[in-house]
């Protein structure tokens, strides 16, 4: 808590607040090309945040409007096989929160299970799988930023969704929806595993979203979050594929993105 306060005042006196959050995944800087940017800081400025080590996250907390809101930008997230703990990678969420946010916008890349997916294709996380070894909330809880037993009926809040289909629908966005399965990574999945997530019920994989997830449901932040879909995992025909490609395809699938969360957040 006393990290928490640390990063929240430093952060305050910088005015870093904000209506909206918003957490880009990777290869999904380019919204921040629609963003009326007012200030930016670099990770390792903040005290006590981590600092991304992909090479496609660019490690800056901005303050912009977009869709006619203020916003908090991650431009650059953390995942487990970094290292860090999950305590470390949610603790970005609850500074956004004490920072004023009201929702929370995720976005990812994620290979598909559902085998009626194509590349590019936008999934709407409607439910998800947590396959990391461990959960953000293990250990003390503090009753001042929510209930030691939170309720996961609906991690995915049933208003974002809604406007998210909608914004989908007005902006001929063709929008898939399903189950989101996160695995520690940094290995791809094998054709055995993939077998079984798609038996387990699991639309798309990913390295991401599920613990800042948790975080959002356990502070009481209505969240929201789109998968990329970047490759496909059919097992039986399973092929290498490289962060380039990943890559290649988020770029062109993330004006898509780019658009419906600026229709979102116009409406929220």
């Amino acid at each position: 808590m006393i990290r928490l306060k640390e990063t929240v005042d430093f952060l305050m006196e910088k005015e870093m607040i904000g209506e909206v959050g918003i957490i880009l995944g990777t290869g999904l800087g380019a919204l921040i090309e629609e963003v009326e940017i007012e200030k930016e800081i670099v990770y390792d400025e903040i005290p006590h945040f981590p600092i991304s080590t992909v090479e496609s996250h660019h490690g800056k907390l901005i303050k912009g409007r977009i869709g006619g809101k203020t916003a908090l930008i991650m431009q650059g997230r953390f995942h487990y096989y970094e290292g860090y703990t999950l305590e470390q990678i949610t603790f970005p969420v609850r500074v956004m929160h004490l920072l004023g946010i009201k929702n929370l916008l995720i976005s990812n890349a994620a290979g598909a299970v559902n085998l009626s997916y194509k590349k590019g294709d936008l999934m709407l996380l409607d439910d998800h799988i947590n396959f990391l070894p461990g959960n953000p909330l293990i250990g003390k809880n503090y009753d001042e930023l929510g209930p030691r037993f939170p309720d996961m009926s609906m991690p995915y809040d049933e208003g974002l969704n809604k406007r998210m289909e909608t914004a989908a629908k007005k902006l001929d966005i063709p929008l898939q929806k399903g189950v989101y399965l996160v695995q520690s990574g940094p290995t791809l999945e094998t054709r055995a595993e993939y077998r079984m997530m798609r038996n387990m019920g699991a639309d798309a994989v990913g390295m991401s979203t599920v613990p800042e997830c948790i975080v959002a449901n356990h502070m009481g932040l209505p969240v929201a979050a789109i998968s990329v879909i970047t490759d496909i995992g059919d097992p039986d025909n399973l092929k290498p594929v490289s962060l380039e490609e990943i890559l290649v395809v988020a770029k062109e699938a993330e004006k898509k993105m780019t658009r419906l969360f600026k229709e979102v957040i116009a409406t929220i």
